[in-house]
């Protein structure tokens, strides 16, 4: 790539993704981009081309190969600062791995298992808008937003709850901008105490997630220690980190557009349909993660060689005019399935319907127990997190009375 054709991906990424986005869905089907470390790669907007590639075996997301191409280009491994504990799951897999990963999970993670969090999501929503009752303000991330789902995954994996803070800290931490090294820290941390859990789920298993990966198989395989720890890390930080923007940002959507609030005060069963518009409208994932051609790859006279790495906008495909009217506006009677917020394909997110069915229940409460609810801060004082992949807020004020 020539210095001259490639777009550099700064703040302004995270601060206002979606005018970033759209004005390089406007160059293009495919930009050069060089992101905040220097990495160069490709960056694909378009709904069409987001979602045909999700499902695109030329795009691979072999982890050994991907280091391989990165010390090529950048002439070190800062790509593998998680370490091969971290990333060897099924996110980062091709088939036959893949497949053989992700049964074992869809094993261990029913929809059947799902249904039955319903009552203790519930329970944890009204106690945590128990605790915010009598205040005049909060600020809803930590007071509501974050806590409810690592709470959940917390249980629903068998991880102990009094290590939330600590998984928020190394989660926050490994999707940052950070330096390598508070990355690699916080890698190396989280995966000891995921492997010591781990001994302990095999010696004296319980009624949970991570017990039932432990001992799950296919056809007498199971997954391997470092494929344990791997998932883990993948289930607790995805199982987490989705929701906790999907509820924050949808509700934020709804406070900044007074007249979608009303339509959902006043019909309940809106709230459905008005999850997969959260979804579309700003979801909880800007970028997947990095996938590379395995051969060259032709979007509308644009083609990607071989051998580089691309990243698809979720953000970018969810507002494009071609597939959504009106794609910047919000508006909770769209019929809005069919985006991508969620990925497509083979990776498409196990955890989809546990994300859905938290986000349902934390707003319709939020909604009903505090029908004063407003935003408390200032237009253009929110601020988004330095993040590449995930697309959440550093903060979100409201009033509650």
């Amino acid at each position: 790539m020539r210095p001259e054709d490639v777009t550099e991906i700064g703040e302004e990424f995270t601060q206002d993704a979606h005018a970033v986005m759209a004005r390089l869905r406007e160059a293009g089907p495919a930009q050069r981009i060089q992101l905040p470390r220097g990495l160069p790669c490709w960056l694909v907007t378009g709904f069409a081309d987001v979602r045909a590639l999700l499902a695109d075996p030329r795009l691979s997301k072999d982890t050994g190969r991907a280091h391989e191409l990165f010390r090529a280009r950048m002439g070190g491994d800062a790509v593998s600062a998680f370490g091969q504990e971290l990333t060897t799951h099924m996110l980062n897999s091709d088939p036959p791995d893949h497949t053989r990963l992700r049964k074992l999970v869809n094993k261990a993670f029913t929809s059947r298992t799902v249904a039955r969090l319903r009552p203790r999501i519930e329970e944890i929503t009204a106690s945590l808008l128990d605790a915010m009752a009598g205040q005049p303000s909060v600020d809803l991330l930590p007071a509501f937003a974050a806590p409810l789902p690592i709470t959940v995954i917390c249980e629903l994996l068998g991880v102990p709850l009094g290590c939330q803070a600590d998984f928020t800290g190394w989660t926050k931490t490994l999707l940052s901008s950070a330096r390598p090294e508070a990355i690699k820290t916080a890698a190396e941390q989280m995966h000891g105490y995921l492997a010591e859990l781990i001994e302990r789920k095999r010696a004296e298993p319980a009624e949970d997630l991570l017990s039932d990966l432990v001992h799950a198989t296919d056809e007498g395989e199971r997954l391997n220690g470092t494929e344990l720890v791997s998932m883990a890390f993948l289930l607790l930080v995805a199982g987490h980190e989705t929701t906790v923007n999907l509820i924050a940002n949808g509700v934020l959507a709804l406070l900044r557009a007074p007249d979608q609030l009303a339509l959902v005060r006043s019909d309940p069963a809106l709230l459905p349909g008005a999850i997969e518009e959260f979804l579309r409208y700003d979801g909880p994932a800007s970028l997947t993660t990095l996938r590379f051609t395995t051969e060259p790859v032709e979007l509308d006279g644009v083609t990607i060689p071989a051998d580089e790495f691309v990243l698809l906008s979720l953000l970018g495909a969810n507002r494009d005019a071609e597939r959504f009217e009106d794609p910047a506006e919000l508006d909770v009677t769209r019929a809005a399935g069919g985006h991508v917020a969620f990925g497509h394909g083979i990776h498409y997110c196990v955890g989809a319907p546990l994300a859905r069915l938290e986000a349902e229940i934390a707003i319709g409460r939020l909604l009903e127990r505090f029908p004063g609810l407003r935003l408390a801060a200032e237009p253009g004082t929110l601020r988004w997190r330095e993040s590449m992949l995930v697309h959440g807020l550093e903060s979100l004020p409201v009033s509650l009375a």
